[in-house]
């Protein structure tokens, strides 16, 4: 699941203060530097977009996973809405969305995120959700409503989808790309191997053939993922995930840094520094990613929109040059 201003659509509305919910540093023996130290949100933007997602029965992943981009974002009206439920079928170290048996699927939920993207005026809307591994299609065909549902309320809105992985889904993910949205994104959330100690539902093989799949069902869709660091990975499992990204033909690539929600979740193994980032963005463009996004504070969705122009404007660019 991941990762930036992610805004989840349910039915029932949570009163909680995203602002509050995050702790990076409270069981992980580390000090939280002061590169990652952000500011609680109080701006009026801030105020207004929380109003619209109360209005319109959303949860919020920002206060589910306590981004710490939320008052930026929401001061903007930028948003990602998260679908089907607030309950995940997974236990992820990493993700403080609560785990356990999800309720029935909220048949309302397309409209209602489509009359918050064309409140907000949204240019480019994110749309995530839950694991959902209890339904035959894993939710798939809840993503094709909901892209239709703002399509036909929002036309020139672009739209960016980050699934879940479909495991042991056939045919799901063939019914999300579909539905064209503009960006398909997965995320791989850490290297190899982690996944049985951070993401031990998932297989990073599995997700790697995922966003290739996407690629040979439309090579014109933007393809997307994105990682954690801080977890105990080494420098060179990045790299090669980088390598495997690109073997997949990804074309944008998001890192950063992995912050602990609570005391029970994956302790903070590392606080990565801004300038290992940057290396770690050189060398992501050096492998021939369209975009690369790596900063302490980079979220899967943080800038997306922003982000989707520059994807567009560097595809062009590569074409105009092979010209």
């Amino acid at each position: 699941m991941v990762t930036v201003v992610d805004t989840v659509a349910t039915a029932k509305p949570k009163l909680r203060h995203p602002e509050k919910a995050h702790r990076p540093d409270q069981d992980s023996g580390l000090r939280k530097p002061d590169w990652i130290r952000v500011r609680a949100p109080v701006s009026k933007g801030y105020r207004e977009t929380n109003a619209i997602v109360q209005s319109h029965n959303l949860v919020t992943v920002c206060g589910e996973a306590g981004c710490p981009n939320i008052g930026e974002c929401w001061d903007k009206k930028h948003a990602s809405f998260m679908i089907l439920g607030e309950i995940c079928t997974r236990a992820c170290a990493f993700c403080n969305v609560t785990t356990g048996r999800p309720g029935a699927i909220d048949p309302d939920e397309p409209k209602n995120v489509a009359d918050a993207v064309a409140q907000m005026g949204l240019n480019h809307v994110v749309i995530t959700s839950v694991d959902r591994d209890d339904l035959d299609d894993g939710g798939a065909q809840h993503f094709v409503d909901v892209i239709h549902a703002i399509r036909a309320r929002s036309p020139g809105t672009t739209v960016e989808v980050l699934t879940p992985d479909f495991l042991r889904k056939d045919g799901a993910l063939e019914m999300v790309v579909a539905a064209r949205p503009d960006v398909f994104n997965h995320n791989l959330e850490t290297v190899a191997s982690n996944y049985l100690t951070v993401r031990p539902g998932a297989r990073y093989f599995h997700s790697i053939r995922l966003l290739q799949r996407v690629k040979e069902l439309d090579p014109t869709m933007f393809t997307k993922s994105g990682i954690m660091v801080g977890l105990g990975e080494s420098r060179n499992e990045v790299l090669q995930l980088m390598d495997d990204l690109r073997t997949a033909d990804v074309d944008f690539l998001t890192i950063g840094q992995y912050l602990q929600p609570t005391k029970k979740h994956h302790k903070v193994m590392a606080y990565v520094t801004p300038d290992e980032f940057a290396s770690y963005e050189a060398a992501a463009y050096s492998k021939g990613f369209l975009m690369v996004s790596a900063s302490p504070l980079t979220r899967s969705s943080h800038h997306a929109g922003e982000d989707f122009e520059k994807l567009r404007a560097a595809r062009a660019r590569k074409l105009a040059a092979a010209e």
